[in-house]
């Protein structure tokens, strides 16, 4: 009864445009008020000050900021230009341009709806000059921003980790070969898509070897920025917020270097910052007040019997919770969908012997599908919203190829869980 009466006025709330923040909040006060006998909601300001103060979420706004600086100062469209250079040979060109820049970026800016609409800003105007199946092109760029949250540094990890006390840095690297692997499902998806209905594929381009080797140089700020930020970390300079900090300062430098600092570019980036940072932050307080509720009430604890209590495998138990998120995420925001779950799903899946770390990877997937799922999906609305012609039904179904692919990324975690975990081993 509990369950169903935190769903159903969820989606009450969310259906009748309530902020995300405000609804949790709304959600954890009539849950308290209905099924405890105690009063919960004098705890609101303490669980405020704990979850606002953590040092570990500092660096939220850091890796926000970070992605700010790179895309205001021209970085991602250098960083497209050279990429589409190399990869132009390929079955459908700029599709795969789309792909390989948002690997790229998501190793710095570490936001699906920042890489999504960046690569959108930068790379729409080429794919409409060179005639190209704009379905596609766009499901290509809402898909291959779902790369921020996988590929390190990924703010959707940090929540994760701070929500289950886990750690960051083996999360950062159990994320890097998965989402190695998902970029490049993604361009054999496009390849195979584009060698099968060549219609999709705009106009070949074609560049000197000169051309390319001169553009080697503008990738050359990604990886600075990635070193510094990942490096840092597994070189035990830095923890992961100090890293952001440094990743910060190194892209300042950069934009410094190309000459792109001005009164502007402060205002752009402080205020994109701010309002990014702004909306996670609260959704993660009003989140804690509702897992404080929750749990409160014994939740999580009566979920435990209740699942245990099935009888089923542990390979059962874990289908029904990714059967669960794909319909979730159908209707929830990511974050929110996060932040409710977590630490309910989580303590039941452990404890059946899943490793935290492995169904840390898992569950990012399965955000990411929610990503590019409809009604709901939020990088489709971004690349829309960037786009502004059109139906937003044309970015649907140009994402859909791609949720198959990350659906083929789920199955082969859960077939080879080393994918995720070899590397971790050595941290």
């Amino acid at each position: 009864m509990i369950i169903g009466a935190t769903l159903v006025l969820l989606l009450v709330l969310l259906l009748c445009s309530v902020p995300v923040a405000t609804a949790l909040v709304i959600l954890g006060l009539s849950i308290g008020a209905l099924f405890s006998d105690y009063p919960l909601y004098r705890a609101v300001g303490e669980i405020t000050w704990s979850a606002s103060t953590d040092f570990l979420l500092l660096s939220i706004p850091l890796f926000v900021m970070l992605g700010e600086i790179l895309l205001r100062a021209g970085i991602a469209r250098r960083t497209y230009n050279a990429l589409n250079q190399w990869l132009c040979w390929l079955p459908g060109g700029l599709l795969q341009a789309n792909i390989g820049t948002s690997a790229l970026f998501a190793a710095t800016s570490g936001s699906s709806v920042a890489t999504a609409a960046t690569i959108t800003t930068v790379a729409l105007p080429q794919g409409r000059r060179f005639k190209y199946s704009e379905k596609l092109f766009c499901g290509s760029i809402a898909a291959g921003g779902t790369l921020g949250i996988l590929i390190p540094p990924s703010i959707n990890l940090i929540v994760y980790g701070f929500l289950t006390n886990t750690s960051i840095p083996r999360l950062f690297l159990a994320g890097i070969v998965p989402g190695i692997i998902l970029a490049i499902l993604f361009m054999t998806c496009i390849a195979v898509a584009c060698m099968v209905n060549p219609a999709l594929s705009g106009g070949r381009q074609r560049y000197s070897w000169e051309a390319r080797i001169h553009g080697l140089l503008d990738l050359i700020p990604v990886f600075i920025i990635f070193f510094v930020v990942i490096g840092s970390i597994y070189a035990g300079l830095a923890t992961p917020t100090e890293s952001a900090a440094l990743g910060v300062l190194a892209s300042l430098l950069l934009a410094l270097i190309h000459r792109t600092v001005n009164v502007k570019f402060f205002q752009q980036v402080f205020e994109g910052t701010m309002r990014t940072s702004a909306m996670i932050m609260l959704i993660l307080i009003a989140a804690n007040f509702l897992n404080f509720i929750l749990d409160s009430i014994g939740l999580a604890d009566m979920l435990k019997e209740f699942v245990f209590g099935l009888g089923t495998s542990p390979l059962q138990t874990l289908l029904i919770v990714i059967a669960l998120y794909i319909v979730l995420g159908f209707f929830v925001e990511t974050l929110s969908l996060m932040v409710i779950t977590i630490p309910i799903i989580a303590p039941v899946l452990i404890g059946l012997g899943y490793d935290p770390i492995w169904f840390g990877v898992v569950l990012i997937l399965l955000i990411e599908m929610a990503l590019i799922t409809p009604p709901v999906g939020l990088n489709l609305y971004v690349v829309q919203g960037v786009r502004r012609t059109g139906s937003i039904s044309d970015v649907m179904v140009g994402a859909a190829p791609f949720v198959v692919m990350i659906a083929i990324m789920i199955v082969l975690l859960i077939i080879f869980p080393n994918i995720a975990l070899y590397f971790t081993q050595f941290v």
